[in-house]
């Protein structure tokens, strides 16, 4: 799996090492009961601090993609796949589209939760 940091980016660092487990699973190089990098030796070789690793493992806990074990580290969910990574990165893109137009979370969640259940009033 590889991991991608852009230090010019305006993602945080835990968000991008996230990003790069979302997209590993999305096109199918990495699946369920694949074990990540250790978050020490993942921060090492990034040269980013152990807890920002650790933040971006505990948003995929989060998002259900990944489970987080003590002493055997962070493992693929096995609910996790290629569809269901594709479905959660479409989501993060939604949500910055939104940002980027001045949409606020309430206004976004109100129009998801309008198209998942046309009768309820906007």
């Amino acid at each position: 799996m590889l991991f991608r940091i852009d230090h010019q980016s305006p993602l945080s660092l835990s968000d991008q090492v996230a990003a790069s487990v979302r997209r590993a699973l999305a096109d199918g190089s990495a699946g369920p009961g694949e074990r990540l990098p250790a978050a020490r030796e993942l921060a090492t070789s990034l040269e980013i601090n152990l807890h920002t690793v650790l933040r971006g493992y505990q948003k995929l806990r989060d998002e259900g993609l990944v489970e987080l074990r003590r002493g055997r580290g962070a493992m693929i969910s096995e609910g996790a796949g290629p569809a269901r990574g594709r479905l959660i990165e479409r989501v993060h893109e939604l949500a910055a589209e939104a940002r980027a137009i001045g949409l606020s979370d309430d206004e976004l969640l109100t129009l998801i939760r309008h198209t998942l259940n046309p009768s309820t009033p906007h």
